[in-house]
């Protein structure tokens, strides 16, 4: 059974889902982590693989950039092939220059003072209020890995150039200092609605790529072969 996008087969896919954006971001993580590997999919380049992660079976696969993609990624998986958890692995912009105070909650607890900038690999990550599950896992797989993980408001948008205005305060100094956001992404929102209709679970991984306080920008090499920190949470997160 193939869908529209996908040319997998029902059975193909794990419960649970790896999905950064780049599909050859995709093929690494398979072919550095994952046991008897097996590619399931290839519509239109999007790479899909399935194997397994010290015994546990989970598929990766690219879903594109923008809510538009994922969306259309995510829905097929969790609608048609029995998909319960997807965890895609982002990059983000930064909105805090480094040294610069941060404070967020991170559960009932306030961390102040992170430290940011491109290329470095400090994980955020965000999950759907209503589900409590993946939370807790992401956290247990941190922690047995010695891994920081910033918790954190996330924005989501579809605009990758967006216009400067003279505005002031501008557009992302609103989302930084009056919506309390950490960082820029493109994708979430989209996967967590499509979790939020289907019933299904859905949490999301942000290492900082770029700047637009910051000088600093990471090349495609190094996102597609680096960051691996934010890969063993998401992998060492059991389902």
């Amino acid at each position: 059974m193939s869908t529209p996008h996908i040319s997998a087969e029902m059975g193909d896919f794990a419960k649970t889902v790896l999905m950064p954006g780049d599909p050859l971001r995709a093929k690494f993580i398979a072919d550095t982590f994952l046991q008897d590997v097996r590619q399931v999919t290839g519509v239109r380049g999007m790479l899909g693989f399935t194997g397994t992660y010290e015994g546990r079976p989970i598929s990766v696969m690219g879903s594109g950039m923008g809510m538009p993609s994922i969306g259309i990624y995510s829905y097929e998986l969790f609608n048609f092939y029995g998909v319960e958890n997807i965890r895609p692995h982002r990059f983000c912009w930064q909105l805090y220059r480094e040294g610069q105070a941060v404070r967020h909650r991170a559960g009932h607890r306030r961390r102040e003072r992170e430290q940011l900038r491109p290329g470095a690999e400090r994980l955020y990550w965000k999950h759907h209020p209503a589900q409590r599950s993946p939370e807790r896992k992401l956290r247990a797989s941190a922690a047995k890995q010695g891994i920081p993980l910033i918790e954190g408001n996330i924005h989501s948008s579809d605009v990758f150039y967006r216009q400067p205005s003279d505005a002031k305060p501008t557009y992302w100094e609103k989302l930084r200092d009056e919506d309390g956001c950490l960082c820029v992404e493109m994708e979430s929102f989209a996967l967590f609605a499509n979790a939020q209709v289907l019933g299904k679970n859905a949490a999301c991984l942000l290492t900082i790529s770029d700047s637009f306080v910051a000088p600093g920008i990471t090349t495609a090499e190094e996102r597609q072969k680096s960051f691996t920190d934010m890969m063993k949470v998401a992998l060492g997160a059991e389902y």
